[in-house]
């Protein structure tokens, strides 16, 4: 049994490790309360942009249509999600 407990922890840290844009989630969820009120008062764009990144993890899409996927939430989600250096560079 020890050996598949191994082989079953290697599998899911590979996967978890492979997960796309987790970095960026992470970050997004680690922005402050301050850091989101310095843009706007309103906490739903910053749960949207979260929501849209973690969509497009679990779709797999490209950085460019994810790109996109963010600017179509409006100017106030692009400020936030410059926030992240990974999106300031893109956006």
């Amino acid at each position: 049994m020890g050996r598949f407990d191994e082989l079953f922890t290697e599998a899911d840290g590979a996967f978890n490790a492979n997960e796309k844009y987790k970095v960026e989630i992470d970050q997004l969820k680690g922005l402050s309360k301050e850091e989101i009120a310095s843009i706007t008062p309103n906490t739903e764009d910053h749960a949207a942009i979260i929501k849209v990144v973690e969509q497009a993890s679990k779709d797999n899409i490209s950085r460019a249509e994810l790109v996109g996927n963010i600017k179509a939430l409006g100017d106030v989600a692009v400020k936030i999600a410059k926030k992240i250096p990974e999106f300031a560079a893109l956006l």
